[in-house]
């Protein structure tokens, strides 16, 4: 049971994880979503620097994604 007590852990801080990267996952939803026609890797760039500020923030939260 602690690995599934560990797992709630984290999955409450995404809340978190994702207000402190909110201006960064705008940017990739706008990307995303301007185009009906969305293929892979159109939004390669917005994706690495929303995942990048993601990664960066959960380290700060000493926390696992």
């Amino acid at each position: 049971m602690e690995s599934v007590r560990k797992a709630n852990t984290r999955l409450r801080n995404y809340p978190i994880l994702l207000t402190r990267c909110s201006e960064k996952a705008s940017l990739y939803a706008a990307c995303v979503s301007r185009d009906i026609n969305v293929q892979q890797k159109i939004c390669e760039t917005e994706f690495k620097e929303f995942l990048d500020c993601i990664r960066k923030t959960a380290k700060e939260l000493k926390t696992k994604l």
